[in-house]
């Protein structure tokens, strides 16, 4: 019997170094989308946007709808950005992520089939919950939960072939294999996710704040329509991100209460959590291999720390 893929430990979504680790591991070596083309519509507007605390701005910098730059605010320097040919901008927060093709090598194809510049822009929220960053993506990554907790939503997408195509650093979400054009639903490893149905769109972002039970999630909407039409599709969409929302607290108390610690995920139903999970696993792993090597050649021959070399190093119980 192959073994079964067991859960992050509940002490991942609680620890403070664990975060900075992720940040160095995970969020400076990743692609996020920050929208489609639309959403730069006005010439010069600075459209602000803060992921693992980096501030970043886009900006679209002459009539060219495709002429939009990526800037870190702090530092004033350009950020590695890339827009798709159907019109999605991408971005990065530091130079030590790779190439978007690199990081998506087959994502292409499967967002060639929608016209993102059709959507016109109509509405940004955000707001912050008392969970942690992969407290949210949990929830996003499985449906298990969907009929139960979502019964709106499960009326026009019933959760009972609901499958996750796993791919390098996305997840496609189908509600039926046989009605693969029926929506679009994609997550973007770490903490962007992409919903296209109902004559809409919507993203949210999954925003890491410094301490790791609050997340700051965001929100943009787009829709071909205005008005009626589009308030009725906007409160559809905000039940069942408010459904989410008060399912992620309940599941973080219970983490941090002790009341979970670890299980096992479900082979069938819950591979995009495993997917999901095991990428931060390895990645955080790798990354404290790496720093406590660092550490060990940062030593003198007496055995003392050279604290200029290890400044930046920070080593929690990975467990």
């Amino acid at each position: 019997m192959a073994s079964l893929t067991r859960t992050l430990p509940a002490s991942w979504y609680c620890s403070s170094p664990l975060y900075q680790l992720e940040r160095r591991s995970v969020f400076f070596k990743s692609w996020y989308l920050l929208g489609p083309l639309t959403r730069f519509g006005v010439v010069g507007e600075q459209v602000g946007y803060e992921i693992a605390q980096v501030a970043l701005t886009a900006c679209r910098m002459s009539e060219e709808p495709r002429d939009i730059k990526v800037y870190d605010e702090n530092s004033g320097a350009e950020l590695k950005s890339y827009i798709t040919e159907t019109g999605l901008l991408f971005s990065t927060i530091s130079d030590e992520a790779p190439s978007f093709d690199d990081f998506f090598p087959d994502l292409k194809p499967l967002i060639g089939t929608v016209d993102f510049t059709k959507l016109p822009y109509r509405r940004s929220i955000k707001y912050e919950g008392s969970f942690n960053w992969k407290t949210m993506v949990d929830g996003y990554q499985e449906c298990l939960h969907c009929q139960y907790t979502h019964p709106s939503f499960s009326v026009y997408y019933p959760p009972t072939f609901y499958t996750v195509y796993n791919h390098k650093n996305f997840s496609q979400h189908v509600a039926d294999p046989n009605k693969a054009d029926d929506g679009l639903f994609l997550y973007f490893f770490p903490n962007c996710t992409l919903n296209v149905y109902g004559g809409g769109m919507s993203s949210f972002r999954v925003c890491p704040t410094e301490k790791p039970g609050v997340t700051r999630m965001e929100f943009d909407y787009y829709h071909l329509e205005s008005g009626d039409k589009f308030e009725e599709y906007f409160k559809f969409v905000r039940q069942v991100a408010m459904e989410d929302y008060e399912l992620c607290e309940k599941a973080q108390e219970n983490l941090e209460k002790g009341i979970y610690a670890e299980g096992i995920l479900n082979p069938v139903k819950e591979t995009g959590v495993a997917y999901y999970q095991q990428r931060v696993m390895h990645l955080v792993c790798a990354q404290h291999e790496t720093e406590t090597e660092s550490e060990s050649r940062a030593r003198d021959d007496d055995g003392h720390i050279n604290t200029a070399m290890t400044t930046q190093l920070v080593e929690p119980t990975i467990s």
